[in-house]
């Protein structure tokens, strides 16, 4: 993985190919490379960013049709030798591939045997060579030859010298899409890199190849037997996929102080206040069907599995359903058992994330019912689950998920209030929570206004090696978020624990030199959790302590982020909030990218 782009057309290839490989920085990447057919096949590619790729290239590298690729690193470290596009001995074949070919090792063997030199230490170079040695007459047979080979995940887009007029693409769990122009096509596996130029796409769906010329595309299985796959116009804005907000800041803080009108966005049409409920029409299910619901699964992986597990508490408060959450990167590992009368949600910002597609797919397979709880219209976890609810959080360009987290907690209260109000939960608790829910854009800005004191804070916390995050019971997730977002973009070691499990084991660690952020809400769990405060700080472990105002520390010496309250359910979004401004604000002391941090990615389309 990470970035595919194609071109063809009557525009020369390179520079658009490059553009379009810019926009998919977001998607974490430690190289580049484009392939370009003129009267010969060129491919250069660099270890780097996009921009040492744009530096590198030929002036003269002419040609109307090309692929180019960012890579993030599975198989072989980050150098020229390993980027994408690779090619065949002959320098006739280039490919760029998303996914993970398993078989890969076997491949390499039955190659080499067979006196092919190898020149990279990837997987994805297999695709070159398996589609140059085919003898097919056209080159969607020599792509369908290759694959017969294959095992594994690709998202793949192939050039051919002796095909000039094409790019052949294919797709299995990677995504990948055609953009139609006029009188000219482009390939991308991420709108991103298209909405500049054309926002009609059509979907590859698993299974299916596509021929791509400058006067159209044509979908196909491979058993080449054609498909019906059309192209739909998305309604996006193109400049809301620009980087940076203009004024030198980086994405990640846009996305954040764009948080109150994302919430807003998620809220809009779904509150009734007359009967103190949610309409969620997406999930295609009737009061009937809700009220059959026995239990309620949420898969997602990093913070979707994190704001996953504050939905599920939200599910069992409000409407008294058993609710869990499960990292979808497990789920299907351990042979689950789909029961169904349960109702199982996936949750991804990009809608792409191949752990949590894999599971709908499980789930699917074995008659589950399950919805998506996503942000990406026409995503690939959208088509596949039964119904959902979009987050219309707009797009979040940065690696490190800030507007779509809150918008998917948003989400959760939405999905618990309406499945709580086909139950048991009073029209009056019904109301409290339509209320709550329409303070929090105004709220969540209120914590914004509080930003210079926790830069403050985080400045203190970013010379610290290592630190814990801990919370009890609603407090636990939002101290996993806090701890994620914080390793993620500072490299700072942060583990989160429950605040009842300290003296089980993590006690042992507090030292002066190891802060802790504690997470206590004024909630019916406040003096167990001050008691806890007193067990760190006896210990000499610095306190940094996210609050409502009305919650009474004592004489306990802490550093202190009030935030505004809400209603008891709803206020873990309100605690969530600063935290992502401590991890923004201490990346920035540390002098790291915040957009792009090191060895990840937006959208992981590998296992």
């Amino acid at each position: 993985m990470c970035g595919i782009v194609g071109y063809v057309g009557g525009q020369q290839a390179a520079p658009l190919l490059v553009e379009a490989l810019t926009r998919l920085e977001h998607r974490g990447y430690d190289s580049a490379g484009v392939a370009v057919v003129g009267s010969r096949l060129q491919v250069t590619k660099r270890a780097g960013r996009v921009r040492d790729l744009a530096a590198a290239l030929p002036k003269r590298m002419a040609g109307r049709i090309g692929i180019g690729h960012t890579r993030w690193a599975t198989h072989g470290p980050a150098n020229d030798a390993n980027a994408h596009p690779h090619t065949d001995a002959t320098g006739t074949v280039a490919v760029v591939h998303n996914g993970i070919v398993d078989n890969a090792a076997a491949l390499r063997q039955r190659l080499t045997d067979q006196g092919v030199a190898l020149a990279s230490d990837t997987d994805s170079e297999v695709f070159a060579h398996l589609i140059a040695l085919s003898d097919a007459d056209t080159l969607e047979g020599k792509v369908v030859d290759a694959l017969a080979s294959i095992e594994g995940t690709y998202g793949l887009a192939v050039l051919h010298a002796g095909f000039p007029d094409r790019i052949v693409v294919a797709r299995n769990g990677s995504p990948l899409l055609v953009g139609v122009g006029e009188k000219e096509m482009f390939v991308a596996s991420d709108l991103a890199a298209l909405v500049r130029h054309t926002t009609t796409v059509a979907h590859l769906e698993d299974g299916e190849l596509a021929t791509v010329t400058a006067s159209g595309f044509r979908t196909f299985r491979r058993d080449l037997t054609r498909t019906e796959t059309q192209a739909r116009q998305v309604d996006v804005d193109p400049s809301a996929y620009e980087h940076g907000a203009g004024d030198g800041r980086p994405r990640m803080y846009t996305e954040i102080l764009e948080q109150p009108e994302s919430v807003d966005r998620t809220l809009r049409g779904r509150l009734d206040e007359r009967f103190g409920t949610a309409h969620l029409g997406g999930l295609d299910l009737d009061a009937r069907e809700l009220r059959a619901i026995r239990r309620v699964k949420i898969l997602g992986c990093g913070s979707a599995y994190y704001v996953g597990q504050m939905g599920a508490l939200l599910v069992e408060e409000l409407a008294r359903i058993p609710a869990d959450a499960e990292a979808a990167s497990e789920f299907r590992y351990r042979n689950p058992i789909i029961e169904p009368d349960t109702l199982y949600v996936a949750v991804s910002q990009s809608g792409e994330t191949i752990d949590t597609l894999l599971a709908v797919e499980e789930i699917k397979r074995k008659g589950g019912r399950v919805i998506g709880l996503v942000n990406v219209v026409g995503s690939a976890v959208a088509r596949a689950c039964d119904g959902g609810i979009y987050l219309h959080a707009g797009p979040e360009i940065a690696v490190a998920s800030t507007k779509a987290l809150t918008t998917m907690y948003v989400g959760f209260a939405l999905l618990a209030l309406q499945l709580g109000r086909v139950r048991d939960l009073s029209v009056a608790d019904g109301k409290r929570l339509v209320a709550g829910l329409q303070k929090l854009p105004a709220q969540i800005g209120q914590v914004l206004a509080t930003e210079d004191r926790i830069a403050e804070l985080a400045a203190t916390l970013a010379r610290s090696e290592s630190m814990f995050f801990v919370g009890r019971v609603r407090g636990f997730p939002v101290a996993r978020e806090g701890a994620q977002k914080f390793k993620e973009i500072s490299y700072r070691h942060a583990e989160a624990y429950q605040m009842s499990e300290l003296k089980h084991g993590p006690l042992a660690l507090i030292s002066p030199d190891v802060p802790t952020v504690a997470i206590v809400p004024d909630d019916e769990l406040t003096d167990r959790n001050v008691a806890a405060l007193h067990e760190i700080a006896a210990r000499g472990g610095p306190l940094v302590v996210v609050t409502h105002a009305g919650v009474d520390l004592g004489a306990l010496e802490v550093e202190r982020i009030d935030v505004p309250k809400n209603e008891t359910e709803l206020d873990p979004l309100l605690l969530t909030v600063p935290l992502q401004l401590l991890a923004y604000h201490a990346a920035l002391v540390l002098g790291h990218d915040v957009d792009k941090p090191r060895n990840l990615a937006k959208s992981v389309t590998v296992e």
